[in-house]
Protein backbone atom coordinates (compact mmCIF):
# COMPACT_ATOMS: atom_id res chain seq x y z
CA UNK A 1 0.00 0.00 0.00
CA UNK A 2 2.64 2.42 0.92
CA UNK A 3 4.81 1.43 -2.30
CA UNK A 4 1.44 2.39 -4.60
CA UNK A 5 0.83 5.53 -2.22
CA UNK A 6 4.72 6.56 -3.38
CA UNK A 7 4.17 5.70 -6.81
CA UNK A 8 1.24 7.69 -7.06
CA UNK A 9 2.61 11.22 -5.05
CA UNK A 10 5.98 9.99 -7.67
CA UNK A 11 3.63 10.46 -10.85
CA UNK A 12 1.81 13.08 -9.43
CA UNK A 13 4.68 15.14 -8.74
CA UNK A 14 5.90 14.54 -12.14
CA UNK A 15 2.47 16.30 -13.51
CA UNK A 16 -0.06 13.53 -13.68
CA UNK A 17 -3.26 14.41 -12.71
CA UNK A 18 -4.83 11.06 -12.93
CA UNK A 19 -2.43 10.06 -10.26
CA UNK A 20 -3.16 13.26 -7.92
CA UNK A 21 -6.97 12.33 -8.75
CA UNK A 22 -6.36 8.55 -7.54
CA UNK A 23 -4.91 10.08 -4.08
CA UNK A 24 -7.88 12.61 -3.65
CA UNK A 25 -10.14 10.01 -4.07
CA UNK A 26 -8.33 7.72 -1.72
CA UNK A 27 -8.12 10.23 0.99
CA UNK A 28 -10.95 12.90 0.44
CA UNK A 29 -13.43 11.02 3.14
CA UNK A 30 -10.75 11.04 5.65
CA UNK A 31 -10.17 14.66 5.33
CA UNK A 32 -13.51 15.89 5.29
CA UNK A 33 -14.16 13.53 8.57
CA UNK A 34 -11.57 15.55 10.12
CA UNK A 35 -12.98 18.86 9.22
CA UNK A 36 -16.76 17.37 9.88
CA UNK A 37 -15.26 16.87 13.21
CA UNK A 38 -13.17 20.34 13.89
CA UNK A 39 -15.26 23.07 12.48
CA UNK A 40 -19.12 20.75 12.55
CA UNK A 41 -20.55 22.27 9.74
CA UNK A 42 -20.98 20.35 6.43
CA UNK A 43 -20.92 23.41 4.22
CA UNK A 44 -17.50 25.04 6.32
CA UNK A 45 -16.03 21.18 6.06
CA UNK A 46 -16.59 20.46 2.22
CA UNK A 47 -15.33 24.34 1.30
CA UNK A 48 -12.18 23.76 3.98
CA UNK A 49 -11.80 19.87 2.29
CA UNK A 50 -11.31 21.26 -1.09
CA UNK A 51 -8.97 23.78 -0.05
CA UNK A 52 -6.72 21.05 1.40
CA UNK A 53 -6.41 19.41 -1.76
CA UNK A 54 -6.16 22.82 -3.52
CA UNK A 55 -3.15 23.44 -1.26
CA UNK A 56 -1.93 19.76 -1.45
CA UNK A 57 -1.92 19.73 -5.20
CA UNK A 58 0.43 23.27 -4.91
CA UNK A 59 2.92 21.99 -2.68
CA UNK A 60 2.86 18.40 -3.41
CA UNK A 61 6.35 19.14 -4.68
CA UNK A 62 7.58 20.13 -1.89
CA UNK A 63 6.24 16.55 -0.02
CA UNK A 64 9.80 15.44 1.18
CA UNK A 65 8.92 11.98 2.16
CA UNK A 66 10.42 12.20 6.05
CA UNK A 67 6.87 11.35 7.24
CA UNK A 68 4.18 9.41 5.06
CA UNK A 69 1.63 11.33 2.44
CA UNK A 70 -1.18 10.50 4.30
CA UNK A 71 0.77 12.24 7.57
CA UNK A 72 1.38 15.10 6.02
CA UNK A 73 -1.80 15.26 4.06
CA UNK A 74 -3.73 15.35 7.71
CA UNK A 75 -0.79 17.94 9.05
CA UNK A 76 -2.26 20.14 6.31
CA UNK A 77 -5.95 19.19 7.06
CA UNK A 78 -6.02 19.51 10.96
CA UNK A 79 -3.79 23.08 10.51
CA UNK A 80 -6.15 24.54 7.80
CA UNK A 81 -9.36 23.55 10.38
CA UNK A 82 -7.28 25.52 13.24
CA UNK A 83 -7.00 28.31 10.76
CA UNK A 84 -10.71 28.49 9.27
CA UNK A 85 -11.41 28.90 13.27
CA UNK A 86 -9.45 31.34 14.15
CA UNK A 87 -10.60 33.13 11.22
CA UNK A 88 -14.02 32.75 11.92
CA UNK A 89 -13.57 34.13 15.67
CA UNK A 90 -11.97 36.79 14.59
CA UNK A 91 -14.80 37.81 12.28
CA UNK A 92 -17.59 37.22 14.57
CA UNK A 93 -16.27 38.06 17.49
CA UNK A 94 -17.02 35.34 20.10
CA UNK A 95 -15.60 32.12 21.11
CA UNK A 96 -15.89 29.29 18.88
CA UNK A 97 -16.79 26.05 19.37
CA UNK A 98 -15.27 23.02 17.32
CA UNK A 99 -16.65 20.12 18.94
CA UNK A 100 -17.45 17.27 16.53
CA UNK A 101 -20.45 16.51 15.41
CA UNK A 102 -20.50 13.04 13.28
CA UNK A 103 -24.84 12.36 12.27
CA UNK A 104 -25.02 9.22 10.68
CA UNK A 105 -25.83 11.46 7.44
CA UNK A 106 -22.33 13.55 7.71
CA UNK A 107 -20.12 10.38 6.70
CA UNK A 108 -21.73 7.25 5.85
CA UNK A 109 -20.60 4.01 7.54
CA UNK A 110 -18.70 5.85 10.58
CA UNK A 111 -21.65 6.41 12.74
CA UNK A 112 -20.26 3.92 15.35
CA UNK A 113 -16.06 4.19 15.12
CA UNK A 114 -16.36 6.95 17.78
CA UNK A 115 -17.88 4.91 20.63
CA UNK A 116 -16.46 1.46 19.53
CA UNK A 117 -13.22 3.02 19.93
CA UNK A 118 -14.07 4.39 23.16
CA UNK A 119 -15.19 1.39 24.54
CA UNK A 120 -19.15 1.77 24.44
CA UNK A 121 -21.60 -0.36 23.17
CA UNK A 122 -22.28 1.15 19.77
CA UNK A 123 -26.46 -0.37 20.02
CA UNK A 124 -27.10 0.62 22.76
CA UNK A 125 -25.86 4.36 22.62
CA UNK A 126 -26.79 4.65 19.25
CA UNK A 127 -30.32 3.27 19.87
CA UNK A 128 -31.06 5.77 22.31
CA UNK A 129 -30.99 9.46 20.36
CA UNK A 130 -30.80 11.45 23.43
CA UNK A 131 -27.79 9.31 24.20
CA UNK A 132 -26.16 10.20 21.21
CA UNK A 133 -26.78 14.01 21.53
CA UNK A 134 -25.18 13.66 24.79
CA UNK A 135 -22.40 11.99 23.60
CA UNK A 136 -22.27 14.74 20.86
CA UNK A 137 -22.60 17.75 23.52
CA UNK A 138 -20.08 16.17 25.82
CA UNK A 139 -17.28 16.11 22.60
CA UNK A 140 -18.27 19.81 21.74
CA UNK A 141 -17.39 20.68 25.70
CA UNK A 142 -13.62 19.35 25.53
CA UNK A 143 -10.61 22.06 24.13
CA UNK A 144 -9.73 22.43 20.82
CA UNK A 145 -6.63 20.33 21.27
CA UNK A 146 -8.70 17.77 22.93
CA UNK A 147 -10.72 17.35 20.55
CA UNK A 148 -8.14 17.46 18.20
CA UNK A 149 -6.22 14.61 19.30
CA UNK A 150 -9.54 12.18 19.71
CA UNK A 151 -10.72 13.20 15.91
CA UNK A 152 -7.14 12.07 14.74
CA UNK A 153 -6.49 8.69 17.46
CA UNK A 154 -10.57 7.24 17.92
CA UNK A 155 -11.95 8.46 14.72
CA UNK A 156 -9.17 8.02 11.62
CA UNK A 157 -7.10 5.67 13.99
CA UNK A 158 -3.59 7.03 13.22
CA UNK A 159 -0.45 5.78 15.66
CA UNK A 160 1.01 7.73 18.63
CA UNK A 161 3.82 8.26 16.52
CA UNK A 162 1.28 9.68 13.09
CA UNK A 163 -0.21 11.53 15.82
CA UNK A 164 2.92 13.27 17.06
CA UNK A 165 4.12 14.14 13.44
CA UNK A 166 0.76 15.64 12.69
CA UNK A 167 0.59 17.74 15.65
CA UNK A 168 4.66 18.76 16.16
CA UNK A 169 4.83 17.56 19.40
CA UNK A 170 5.90 14.47 21.51
CA UNK A 171 4.48 10.83 21.50
CA UNK A 172 5.18 11.27 25.25
CA UNK A 173 2.45 14.48 24.71
CA UNK A 174 -0.24 12.89 22.65
CA UNK A 175 -0.45 9.93 25.24
CA UNK A 176 -0.88 12.41 27.76
CA UNK A 177 -3.35 14.60 26.09
CA UNK A 178 -5.25 11.39 25.13
CA UNK A 179 -5.68 10.47 28.05
CA UNK A 180 -7.09 13.66 29.55
CA UNK A 181 -9.04 13.76 26.35
CA UNK A 182 -10.67 10.35 27.14
CA UNK A 183 -11.21 10.94 30.64
CA UNK A 184 -13.01 14.72 30.13
CA UNK A 185 -15.14 12.94 27.79
CA UNK A 186 -15.74 10.17 30.06
CA UNK A 187 -16.87 12.81 32.98
CA UNK A 188 -18.76 14.83 30.39
CA UNK A 189 -21.10 12.09 29.57
CA UNK A 190 -21.17 9.37 32.14
CA UNK A 191 -24.27 10.94 34.13
CA UNK A 192 -26.45 10.10 30.90
CA UNK A 193 -24.18 6.54 30.08
CA UNK A 194 -24.03 5.16 33.54
CA UNK A 195 -22.08 1.85 33.11
CA UNK A 196 -22.03 1.70 29.41
CA UNK A 197 -19.65 3.61 29.30
CA UNK A 198 -15.77 2.56 30.35
CA UNK A 199 -12.77 3.88 28.69
CA UNK A 200 -9.90 1.91 29.69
Amino acid sequence: MEDQELQLVERAQAGDREAFKELVETYQRKVYGICIGMLKNPDDSMDVSQEVFIKVYRYLEKFNRQSSFYTWLYRITVNMCIDFLRKKKRVQEVDYDDGILRGSDEVEGDEHILPSRLGLNPDKVYGRKELRQKMLEALETLSEKHRTILILREVEGLSYEEIADVLNISKGTVMSRLYHARRYFQTAVESYVGDELKVS
